[in-house]
C-alpha cells in the first residue's frame, strides 16, 4: 500500500469517526484499518495465485484484528470498518468506495455446504455499492446488491436487493424510508436518527381517511335522495279557500 493510499484510508476514518483525534491514533490503534492493510497484502498474493500464503496472511490478520476478510474479496477505496470485531466478508463479496461497515457485519452466502465443488468460482456473496453504510450485526446474505448510498440498519437480515439510497431495517429487512438517502449525510450504524414513519400507522390513517370520505359521500347521497322524494305539504287552508270560491 502506497503512502498516499494509506493517507486516504486514514482520512476516511477521520471523517466518519469523531473519536479519531489524529492520523497517528488511527494508524496505530484502529483494527479496522489494520485489517484493510493486511487484506491489501493477502489480496495481492491471491492475485498471484499464491493461495495458501494469501490465506495464511488473512488468518494472521484475523488473529490480530478479529476481522475475517477472504483474500479474494475486492475492496474499493476508503473503506471504514468501525470497531470491527466479528466482521466476516466472504470470498466473492465486492465492496465499492466510501463504504462503512460496523462490528458484527456478515457479508455471507446462502448456498448449502453440500456439492461445494459446483459452487467454486460462482458468485455467492453480496456486492456493496459506493457510499453504503451497514449497521452493526447486519447480515447480508447471498449474491444480492446493496445500492449506492443505501443504509442497512443494525441487526437487519438482508436477503434481497436494496435500491440506491434506500434505508432498510428488520428481519427480513424492509424499506422504512421512501426518500433517497442524502449522500452527504452520514447515518451512523446505518440507522437514521430522525423519527421514521410507521407503515402500519400510515395504512390505518389512510383507511380512516377513506372511511370518512365514504361517510360524507353517503350523507350527500342520502340528502339528495331526500330532496328528490320530498313532497311539500299541501296548504290545507288555501285549498279550503279555493273550494269555497
Amino acid at each position: 500500500m502506497l503512502y498516499k493510499d494509506l493517507i486516504k484510508e486514514i482520512d476516511a476514518y477521520m471523517e466518519r469517526d469523531p473519536a479519531a483525534h489524529s492520523r497517528l491514533m488511527v494508524f496505530v490503534s484502529y483494527p479496522g484499518l489494520h485489517a484493510i492493510i493486511w487484506h491489501r497484502m493477502s489480496h495481492w498474493l491471491w492475485s498471484l495465485r499464491l493461495f495458501i500464503l494469501a490465506r495464511l496472511v488473512g488468518n494472521f490478520s484475523r488473529f490480530l484484528t478479529g476481522i475475517e476478510i477472504h483474500p479474494a474479496v475486492v475492496i474499493g477505496e476508503r473503506l471504514v470498518i468501525d470497531h470491527g470485531m466479528g466482521v466476516v466478508i466472504g470470498e466473492t463479496a465486492e465492496i465499492g468506495n466510501d463504504v462503512t461497515l460496523y462490528h458484527g457485519v456478515t457479508l455471507g452466502g446462502i448456498t448449502p455446504s453440500i456439492e461445494s465443488e459446483r459452487q467454486k468460482f460462482v458468485k455467492r456473496h453480496p456486492t456493496i455499492r459506493d457510499g453504503a453504510i451497514i449497521g452493526s450485526g447486519a447480515q447480508i446474505l447471498g449474491p444480492l446488491i446493496v445500492g449506492r448510498n443505501s443504509r442497512v440498519g443494525a441487526n437487519a437480515v438482508v436477503v434481497s436487493d436494496v435500491p440506491d439510497g434506500m434505508t432498510v431495517v428488520g428481519i427480513p429487512a424492509k424499506p422504512v424510508q421512501e426518500e433517497l438517502a442524502d449522500a452527504d449525510h452520514f447515518a451512523a450504524y446505518g440507522t437514521p436518527t430522525i423519527d421514521m414513519p410507521d407503515k402500519e400507522e400510515i395504512l390505518v390513517a389512510q383507511l380512516l381517511s377513506e372511511v370518512s370520505l365514504l361517510r360524507r359521500r353517503i350523507d350527500e347521497l342520502e340528502n339528495n335522495d331526500s330532496g328528490e322524494n320530498y313532497e311539500a305539504p299541501k296548504n290545507i287552508e288555501n285549498e279550503n279557500n279555493i273550494a269555497d270560491v
